[in-house]
């Protein structure tokens, strides 16, 4: 398969191999990341590259961390460097270690192989707090017992300038007394806060005294009860990237206006280690919310069924909705890395999901709303072994032997009592091919009190028999069916975007306005016992007609199987090539 891309990150005739871009002719044109990793090898800031993946445990990742994983690894691979996998976990009032399994689970299976133990900032406390000491000796750093609200008033706007802190001007000594009794657990919580001193007139809103530490009496998931004081973010980050040694801190655009603190951070703190704070364009796609704030809301008012929810773009989400970590690193290579915002069709993943799928996936029969078909003149009691082919597109599957007998069960849309024009599935007097076996027509309909059709009669042609040879006659029509005598009963669970944001009406909307009431449909049918007689959750399937399904690992049980369709078969989605 091959892509063309835009602006940045030119991939002209790149074959796509498990996510890694792989020349074929022509030379591939670098993103603008690597052309500035280049340049710095050249200009011998750095010799040997090292990059990092820093999530909060706050949350799941979700298919933008995606992106971010594999450009990070991705870039430590091709230079030969190193790849930190690192949780910020300086907010313990967020951070769970639910969150942290669950991140080091979806690292793994993108692929993404990390360097040495996993990392925690929470290791670096006391380097940080050290840290902060020598600010306030440098007269870089001081106490303000102003609350958060005066903080805010006090800040300005992009037009006004701030002004000073009536605390600005402490003295060294009486900061870093006041710092430490921070430290010894002296003030309530938003009591006082740490500052950095930088510019309160500055343009930038982030280099006005940033608060660099806060109390809070909490808990912590690596620490526990050690610190009450813990550093915030902007000050944080920097120095773990230093300590660690990381050469390029990838991040995504929204923390452009923070790089000039970063940079500040790092040179006053008088780190060895200078990285480079690099922005690129996150993942933003159509029906999809991209904020881990809002996909916890949607957990935590039960909009969805937990963070793995099929539905959810979270990666454990797509993971049990039986996306393959091949499909997502094609996907994000295809994507590319650019330094402008845009927004990606989500159809677009569906494309390299079913692209992957279309060789892997095995091919199954199964029946998401049964209608009852009886072949009145096939012998009662008698059941034969048909053989069918299990991927049509992919001899090497081979092939295996499903039953079939005098009662069967058939899709409702297969049947229509009253066809539209250019329906060439079953109706009263028309003939079908049932795939696999034989020729059927339909004699005769049974229905309920209510005027349903419940039961379609059909007789069966013996000379018609798949790979018999029969040419007497031919048929438009040719539709699956299990036997209803071996079905096995099994749930199928369709999905459709859970939020409609370029729905009609739904513009501007709070984004739990815009969710699809029809985003999810259960169904209870049957599915042939040969193919799925050893499946186990996470196993994929292609259903005959119905798409790619996959054996969900929550709610199938040995009792009964649950399907999570992951795609349909086709889409009107076309790549642009």
């Amino acid at each position: 398969m091959f892509y063309n891309q835009g602006k940045y990150g030119k991939l002209k005739h790149i074959k796509i191999m498990g996510g890694l871009p792989m020349d074929k002719e022509e030379v591939v044109s670098k993103n603008f990341i690597e052309k500035i990793i280049d340049q710095d090898l050249a200009e011998g800031k750095y010799t040997k590259i090292a990059t990092r993946l820093p999530p909060e445990p706050n949350g799941y990742l979700h298919i933008g961390h995606a992106k971010s994983i594999l450009l990070n690894y991705g870039l430590a691979k091709k230079y030969n460097g190193t790849f930190n996998l690192r949780f910020d976990d300086t907010n313990p009032m967020k951070e769970k270690t639910e969150f942290v399994e669950s991140i080091v689970s979806d690292v793994e299976w993108l692929g993404a192989k990390y360097d040495g133990d996993i990392k925690f900032a929470s290791n670096y406390f006391d380097q940080m707090y050290e840290a902060a000491v020598l600010l306030i000796k440098k007269g870089k750093a001081y106490v303000c017992d102003l609350s958060p609200e005066q903080i805010r008033e006090y800040r300005g706007t992009l037009t006004e300038p701030g002004k000073d802190s009536p605390y600005r001007n402490r003295s060294i000594e009486e900061n870093l007394d006041l710092f430490e009794r921070m430290k010894n657990g002296e003030f309530k919580d938003g009591e006082k806060v740490l500052r950095a001193k930088i510019d309160m007139t500055s343009p930038n809103l982030n280099m006005r005294d940033p608060i660099i530490y806060r109390i809070a009496h909490a808990t912590h998931h690596n620490t526990g009860d050690k610190w009450c004081i813990y550093p915030m973010y902007d000050f944080a980050h920097p120095l773990e990237d230093a300590i660690e040694g990381i050469t390029h801190s990838i991040c995504t655009l929204e923390f452009e206006d923070h790089r000039p603190l970063y940079d500040w951070v790092v040179r006053e703190c008088e780190m060895e280690c200078v990285p480079r704070q690099i922005e690129f364009a996150r993942l933003n796609m159509t029906n999809t919310v991209m904020s881990k704030r809002k996909l916890k809301q949607l957990v935590d008012e039960g909009v969805v069924d937990g963070w793995d929810d099929p539905r959810m773009p979270t990666i454990s989400g797509l993971r049990r909705r039986g996306c393959t970590p091949e499909a997502l690193r094609n996907f994000c290579a295809a994507i590319g890395v650019a330094k402008a915002n845009s927004t990606v069709d989500s159809q677009m993943l569906d494309y390299f999901v079913r692209e992957d799928l279309q060789m892997k996936a095995p091919n199954a029969m199964a029946i998401l709303n049964p209608l009852k078909l009886v072949i009145t003149n096939y012998p009662e009691g008698q059941t034969e072994m048909l053989e069918v082919s299990n991927n049509a597109k992919d001899e090497s599957f081979g092939k295996r032997l499903v039953p079939f007998s005098r009662e069967l069960y058939i899709e409702q849309e297969d049947f229509m009592e009253v066809p539209v024009k250019k329906y060439f599935r079953l109706f009263p007097g028309n003939e079908v091919r049932l795939m696999g076996a034989y020729f059927v027509k339909c004699t005769d309909v049974i229905k309920d009190e209510n005027g349903n059709v419940i039961e379609v009669h059909c007789t069966y042609d013996p000379e018609t028999k798949s790979g018999s040879g029969f040419t007497g006659r031919k048929v438009k029509g040719t539709i699956h069916w299990v036997d209803a005598k071996n079905a096995v009963p099994a749930e199928f669970r369709l999905y459709e975007p859970l939020i409609l944001d370029d729905a009609e009406g739904n513009e501007g909307k709070h984004f739990l306005e815009q969710i699809n009431p029809h985003s999810i449909e259960v169904l209870q049918g049957f599915i042939e016992p040969t193919a799925i007689k050893d499946a186990k959750p996470q196993d994929k399937f292609q259903m005959v007609r119905n798409g790619f399904f996959n054996v969900d690992p929550k709610y199938t049980t040995p009792e009964k199987l649950v399907f999570n369709r992951i795609v349909s078969l086709k889409s009107s989605f076309k790549l642009n090539k």
